[in-house]
């Protein structure tokens, strides 16, 4: 693992800094364009979490953004607008590249929202494992005002937040949530004072990242894998992921730290 408070770059528009307690943070910074997802930010996106997905000392990742007014505003339509039918085929692949990169991550994920998080920018927050969300905060999936839908993993993960009908209504209306609402609709997980939600994330990955790190990837891959399954099938994803654990060097230290009175030094394995 990088040396805590060291900042990696990937390109000129995402960056990773590792923090205490095995924390890192991933960090969307193209302020210039409010976060707009271009074919060379989603190329850094992907790298950034290929990272982290191969980092054993990662135990949690929080997504943030450095613009003042956004999280992340989605596809870059201006980009978009210049590219030839052929580029846009070519192009596709480098974009669900950096959706599913975030997805696909197999620690923990909180995404810390404000301000603006539209399109392709709240399918990156719906990619998280967790949102939290300052009073700032504007999200929704626009996509079919401008003529095209989802393609980021909206149309699948927003109805696994918030049920079937209430997705088709935010979708098909296209319209901007703000962040009360969206809070009341569980478009987020957690409503925090303006300013706060990257402090409120952080210290939220910094708790969940106490725990084992073993434990923690078993929990999210039988979370992930048994969602929509009926429960015979899910409760089959669960022992797997359990033996997965039973047996780890994770197991082993957090009994012997619970019986001995005693905070856990993880081995990760």
């Amino acid at each position: 693992m990088a040396e805590q408070g060291a900042e990696q770059r990937f390109g000129e528009y995402v960056a990773v800094r590792r923090h205490e307690s095995y924390v890192a943070e991933l960090v969307l910074d193209r302020p210039k364009a409010m976060n707009a997802v271009s074919t060379e930010m989603a190329r850094s996106i992907a790298a950034a979490c290929g990272a982290l997905a191969a980092d054993r000392d990662v135990r949690a990742v929080v997504l943030t953004s450095t613009h003042e007014r956004a999280f992340c505003v989605g596809a870059d339509l201006k980009e978009r607008n210049s590219l030839t039918d052929a580029e846009l085929v070519r192009q596709r692949p480098v974009a669900r590249a950096a959706y599913t990169g975030v997805l696909e991550l197999p620690m923990p994920t909180v995404a810390a929202v404000h301000g603006f998080a539209l399109g392709g920018g709240f399918e990156l927050a719906l990619s998280c494992d967790l949102i939290v969300a300052d009073g700032t905060a504007v999200v929704g999936l626009p996509e079919v005002s401008v003529g095209v839908i989802p393609g980021g993993g909206g149309t699948q993960l927003l109805p696994r937040r918030v049920g079937a009908a209430r997705a088709a209504e935010l979708i098909f209306s296209a319209r901007r949530v703000e962040a009360a609402e969206a809070r009341e609709l569980g478009l987020i997980d957690a409503l925090v004072p303006k300013g706060e939600a990257r402090a409120e994330a952080l210290a939220l990955a910094s708790r969940i990242a106490a725990n084992s790190p073993v434990g923690l990837r078993a929990a999210k891959r039988a979370l992930r894998l048994g969602h929509g399954l009926d429960l015979r099938a899910g409760l089959e994803i669960e022992d797997a992921a359990w033996r997965s654990v039973a047996f780890s060097g994770d197991r082993a230290e957090g009994v012997a730290a619970f019986n001995e009175k005693r905070r856990p030094e993880w081995p990760g394995e």
